[in-house]
C-alpha cells in the first residue's frame, strides 16, 4: 500500500494571490536596487543607437521625399511626408538627450513592428525571402525593445550620480 502523503494547508485564492504579488514586489525591488543611476550626460548605449536610427530614418524619409520617389505610383503630399520626418526627428533628440518620453515612444513603435512582423509571418509571408527578411524584423525590433526596457528604468530613477 502507498503512503498517504501530509496534506498541505490549503489557502483561499486571495491569500495565494497576495503571496504572489508579495514574491513578484521583492523581485521587482532587488531589480530596482541592482539599477545603476545614470550619471550626468549619461545615455545607456541602446538608447544611443536608437537615437541614431530614429534619425537616419527621419534623414531618409526627407531624402525620400526630395528624390521624388512615389508611392503606389504618386508623390506623397508634404504632410504625409513632414508628419513621420517631424516625429522620428523630434524622438530622435529626446533619446539622445535621454528622455524617457522618447524611449516610450520609440518602444511603442517597435510594438507595431513587432506585432506588424508577427502579421507577416502568420498571413503575408509567401516566399523563402519574405519569411527571412519577417524574421529578421521581428528578431532586431524585439531585441531593440528588450533592452530598452531596462535603459529606461535607469532613465527613470530619480537620482543622478554627478
Amino acid at each position: 500500500m502507498a503512503e498517504e502523503r501530509p496534506k498541505r494547508k490549503q489557502r483561499n485564492p486571495s491569500d495565494r494571490m497576495a503571496a504572489g504579488y508579495a514574491k513578484a514586489e521583492e523581485r521587482n525591488r532587488e531589480a530596482r536596487e541592482a539599477l545603476e543611476p545614470l550619471g550626468e550626460g549619461e545615455r545607456p548605449t541602446v538608447v544611443t543607437v536608437g537615437a541614431i536610427v530614429a534619425g537616419l530614418i527621419a534623414i531618409s524619409i526627407l531624402a525620400g521625399y526630395l528624390a521624388g520617389v512615389e508611392v503606389d505610383g504618386k508623390r506623397p503630399e508634404l504632410p504625409q511626408v513632414l508628419a513621420p520626418a517631424l516625429i522620428m526627428g523630434v524622438m530622435s533628440w529626446g533619446m539622445w538627450q535621454a528622455r524617457y518620453w522618447a524611449v516610450l515612444g520609440f518602444q511603442l513603435i517597435l510594438v507595431f513592428l513587432i506585432f506588424s512582423a508577427v502579421f507577416g509571418l502568420a498571413v503575408q509571408a509567401t516566399t523563402v525571402a519574405q519569411f527571412a527578411a519577417t524574421i529578421g524584423l521581428l528578431a532586431v525590433s524585439g531585441t531593440f525593445f528588450y533592452f530598452m526596457v531596462k535603459a529606461m528604468a535607469r532613465i527613470q530613477m530619480p537620482e543622478r550620480q554627478p
